[in-house]
């Protein structure tokens, strides 16, 4: 399934949360799936336009004062159906496109020093993220902890937490082997 596709269940899933704005869709998009799956303004309006002419969603519109109109996006009940079923069916495999990968693949062509410059700011990134992750975990484990949604919420963020500590041994282990090249 395209990732165009997949957009339109990840917008059902955020309204499986609560009733919401496009904007409100975005904010929570942006400090909660985002490490892992984001979207545009740009994407977010016309998929719920089109999520509305299939009845998947509803559409009220509130009145604001001194302020244009608020538009806030509901589930139907053929909308869950649509996004459970989605969940149903096994992730599409991914090829990953990775810049990193492709520059030090080709690293041959460059000092390696760029390379390990390269892998110092991944690693360095990599850091950040793992820091930020055991605070979002720490977040949900207290201020999440009744919410139903928490535990799946942990799952996701015990795999970007998984995934940095990964990468971060794998920085560790390039570097030891770019070590090696220079002294050639």
């Amino acid at each position: 399934m395209s990732s165009r596709a997949t957009s339109r269940f990840a917008l059902l899933g955020m309204l499986s949360i609560r009733p919401m704005s496009g904007y409100d869709i975005k904010k929570l998009i942006e400090t909660s799936i985002s490490y892992f799956w984001t979207e545009s303004y740009g994407q977010i309006y016309p998929i719920l336009k089109k999520l509305v002419a299939e009845k998947l969603v509803t559409r009220t519109t509130r009145k604001q004062s001194g302020k244009p109109d608020r538009h806030v996006y509901a589930l139907t009940a053929a909308g869950r159906r649509a996004l459970r079923d989605w969940l149903t069916r096994q992730p599409a495999p991914k090829v990953e496109r990775n810049e990193l990968l492709l520059k030090l693949f080709f690293g041959e062509e460059i000092p390696a020093a760029v390379s390990a410059a390269h892998l110092a700011n991944f690693r360095e990134r990599q850091t950040q993220l793992l820091e930020r992750y055991r605070a979002i975990e720490q977040e949900i484990r207290t201020e999440k902890k009744g919410n139903p949604n928490a535990p799946f919420w942990l799952i996701t963020v015990l795999y970007g937490q998984r995934s940095s500590e990964a990468l971060l041994r794998w920085c560790d282990d390039a570097t030891k082997i770019l070590k090696k090249v220079r002294r050639k």
